[in-house]
């Protein structure tokens, strides 16, 4: 009888069981890709927003990083993005345009001065930018930079002439940027970014369009080791998700999700400002030579590119954008 009896209350208890409804967490990964490496100041933001993500949604929302171009290029996981093979991206300025060309008016070569007119500049035109990029379905978490792009060169780059009598490397996969190089009278060689440096190395390309943090990292100052003291144009970064991702997390935790993000954005600007000055002054240590430019050569470039303004895919594609951008920064 007692056992008869226990099997009567097991049974019992475990009908009372099923009927309780279990709230079991199913845990929402959000799978980003970047080229950038391990152990740099980009990977070291991501993890950061990884982990804050992990405590805001109590381990509910999984931000997992695929680092170091393992996934491709930028244009490659753009493509993985657009396929919804990727639901996120940390990407420059090189890839932002294959997501949305408005991101161009970012780069306009010698428009900008100073990182703080360029965030005075994108928060001003922030609303325009994150409708356009919602309209193709994707939305923008933070916004950074990669760095100023500079000239690496074989031989030193006074003036636009010079650069013009070199072979000057391009990324693939932005048709913009390598007819704009063109329209400066360029001659570009268009190569993915993983063979930059051996396209150096064998003779392919003379010179280089990268920020300072890039060429200490890849090497590739010790093979254009002349570097022009020109900010040329600003290499604007962004942590990219898709809407259907986004819209995958819990809508509870959303706003502080974002919040988490732009603030590790906002230390990873900081920490990327110091890095580049620290980059200069390390390769200089290693033997880069620094092309100083006077007032004439200065000129020169300012001359050359507004000399192309009109031909700009953000002025074709955007114009009453552009002509608002320019009064902002010309105030």
């Amino acid at each position: 009888m007692g056992s008869i009896m226990m099997r009567k209350i097991a049974l019992t208890a475990s009908l009372a069981l099923l009927a309780i409804p279990l709230h079991v967490s199913a845990e929402t990964i959000i799978k980003l890709g970047t080229i950038a490496p391990e152990q740099s100041v980009w990977h070291d933001a991501l993890l950061e927003i990884r982990q804050q993500w992990r405590r805001i949604s109590r381990d509910e929302v999984e931000l997992r990083i695929y680092a170091g171009g393992v996934l491709g290029g930028e244009d490659e996981m753009v493509r993985k993005m657009q396929r919804r093979g990727l639901d996120a991206l940390a990407i420059s300025g090189s890839g932002l345009p294959l997501i949305d060309s408005i991101v161009s008016c970012l780069n306009v070569p010698m428009l900008f001065s100073t990182y703080e007119e360029l965030a005075r500049v994108r928060l001003e035109l922030a609303a325009d930018f994150d409708q356009s990029f919602e309209r193709r379905g994707f939305k923008v978490l933070g916004w950074a930079e990669a760095g100023w792009i500079r000239f690496f060169a074989k031989a030193p780059v006074r003036r636009p002439e010079d650069l013009m009598k070199q072979r000057l490397w391009t990324s693939t996969g932005d048709p913009d940027g390598e007819r704009l190089l063109n329209e400066f009278g360029f001659r570009v060689v268009a190569l993915p970014v993983t063979d930059m440096l051996t396209g150096l190395q064998t003779g392919l390309i003379e010179a280089i369009d990268v920020p300072p943090l890039f060429a200490l990292l890849d090497r590739s100052f010790q093979e254009a080791e002349y570097m022009t003291m020109l900010n040329f144009a600003p290499l604007n970064a962004a942590i990219v998700v898709s809407m259907q991702a986004w819209n995958r997390i819990p809508a509870d935790y959303r706003p502080e999700l974002e919040a988490a993000v732009e603030q590790a954005v906002v230390g990873l600007r900081q920490r990327l400002h110091q890095a580049e000055d620290e980059a200069v002054e390390e390769m200089i240590g290693r033997g880069l030579q620094a092309v100083e430019l006077n007032a004439d050569e200065f000129s020169a470039w300012q001359d050359l590119a507004t000399s192309v303004y009109p031909a700009l895919a953000c002025n074709r594609e955007f114009p009453e954008l552009f002509q608002k951008m320019l009064s902002l920064v010309q105030k």
